[in-house]
């Protein structure tokens, strides 16, 4: 017993030397630990402060990034609202003018027919007329110059009967010529193919070619326009 405790004894004081030669590293180990400790600790307190900074700025970026981007399509959209309307709104006045023009057409064409209409009402009265009236110049025509041109009293009530028949075809010439119909004597004029109707042709040598010397039937116009050609001869020198 007394020599296990001698020998223990013995023992702590050898290694009380050494323990007290490591103590200094000891401590300085512990003593440059916390440096070292605070210093880690403090850089990442100071590197996540500055990351905290930098993605606060980040995210303004980005929302003003968004808005940014949220305020051109607003402004499309406007844009293509605006020229939507704006093309509907030169289909619809294309389409107001073109009924307009139709309309107006529309009138004058009325007014055309309705003045058409008026003018030759009598179109059909009219040709069954001329034929009395191309039978009333036929009647005075066959009465021989030389019989008017007599004094005598036996030609007297033929020269009357004349006179008669041809005041009664001046004055229905007249009132005929109120409503639009006039007859046609081209004799002497050049020859017309809208107004008359060559039945033949013979030289004359004292006329011009092209050129009516004979009517065999007057024509008749009803409000300018030609209801019967007129027949003629015409000029034609070889």
């Amino acid at each position: 017993m007394l020599r296990q405790a001698f020998s223990t004894s013995s023992r702590a004081l050898r290694s009380a030397p050494r323990l007290s030669a490591n103590t200094p590293l000891l401590r300085t180990q512990f003593q440059n630990a916390p440096a070292a400790l605070s210093l880690r600790t403090a850089q990442p307190a100071v590197a996540r402060w500055y990351s905290d900074a930098k993605e606060a700025p980040a995210e303004g970026e980005k929302a003003e990034a968004k808005e940014g981007a949220g305020e051109p399509d607003a402004l499309a959209e406007l844009k293509k609202s605006l020229e939507a309307k704006d093309a509907e709104a030169r289909d619809w006045k294309d389409k107001c003018m073109r009924t307009v023009a139709d309309f107006r057409n529309l009138q004058d064409r009325t007014q055309r027919e309705v003045k058409t209409a008026r003018e030759f009402a009598i179109q059909k009265f009219a040709k069954d007329l001329v034929e009395s009236v191309d039978n009333l110049d036929r009647a005075l025509t066959m009465v021989p110059a030389e019989k008017l041109a007599a004094k005598d009293e036996a030609s007297q009530d033929l020269v009357n009967l004349y006179d008669g028949l041809k005041m009664t075809e001046s004055i229905l010439m007249q009132t005929l010529a109120k409503h639009g119909l006039e007859r046609l004597s081209p004799e002497g004029e050049k020859f017309n193919p809208n107004e008359h109707e060559a039945t033949f042709m013979a030289p004359q040598p004292d006329k011009e070619n092209n050129f009516v010397f004979h009517v065999q039937q007057k024509g008749f116009k009803l409000n300018g326009r030609v209801l019967r050609a007129a027949k003629v001869g015409v000029v034609k020198n070889a």
